[in-house]
């Protein structure tokens, strides 16, 4: 990655498109959240559209971020810099996006279960998520499953997000699902569970539809569960 005491002396309105982009995918993975707003707005300022400067500089370079954050060779407190960096583009770009009625890739409502206040893996999930594309409704910890089932009648989501890190907490998702499920409106969603304890076999005796390891995996499975409910 480029040198970042050579990032003081670089003047991004200087580089031409292609360059640009590059540079802002080096500045996103080094988390530099100043310097992103200001690619954003020298490509707005060029006549790319909010979705065009969304997909090749932002997207883009979160999914590099994501892939070596699979790997290992990025680790959490990095890929957090990199999402807020992220954030700092989407300020710009959400309004514009907005007004031109660009459709997000999907709608996630995603929280941890009842029961459970930890809450750094789901953020990072639904960060990384906004990242990829996706618009996400972030219900914070400790929900019950009437949080659950008044964020979907609000937001109407694609896809439904929980967490757990306590043993104790994992079987509440089934409370979650199984209440979905007596509603007659579980197959209206993609459910995706996650947290240390979880393994798939957990997620499939609970009805889930996947089970994502980590924010990486997360994005990955609802990207291609999306395109299978598309094709559907």
């Amino acid at each position: 990655m480029v040198d970042e005491y050579d990032d003081d002396d670089l003047d991004l309105s200087a580089l031409p498109n292609d360059e640009l982009v590059e540079q802002m995918h080096d500045d996103l993975y080094d988390g530099l959240r100043e310097e992103i707003m200001e690619g954003t707005n020298i490509l707005l300022g060029r006549g790319w559209s909010a979705s065009k400067v969304l997909d090749n500089a932002l997207v883009e370079g979160m999914r590099i971020v994501g892939i070596d954050f699979r790997d290992g060779i990025l680790f959490v407190p990095e890929v957090l810099m990199s999402a807020n960096a992220m954030k700092g583009g989407m300020e710009i770009l959400r309004p514009l996006l907005a007004e031109t009625g660009a459709e997000p890739i999907g709608k996630m409502i995603i929280g941890t279960v009842k029961g459970d206040i930890h809450d750094i893996g789901k953020n990072l999930v639904a960060m990384m998520m906004e990242g990829a594309g996706f618009e996400v409704i972030n219900l914070g910890i400790d929900n019950p499953v009437e949080n659950y089932l008044e964020a979907i009648e609000q937001h109407k989501p694609d896809i439904i997000g929980m967490s757990a890190l306590l043993t104790t907490t994992m079987p509440y998702m089934k409370v979650v699902i199984d209440t979905l499920v007596e509603k007659g409106m579980r197959d209206d969603y993609i459910v995706l569970v996650g947290g240390a304890p979880l393994n798939e076999e957990f997620s499939a005796a609970i009805g889930a539809d996947a089970y994502c390891r980590d924010a990486a995996v997360a994005v990955e499975t609802a990207q291609a569960k999306m395109a299978e409910k598309r094709a559907a």
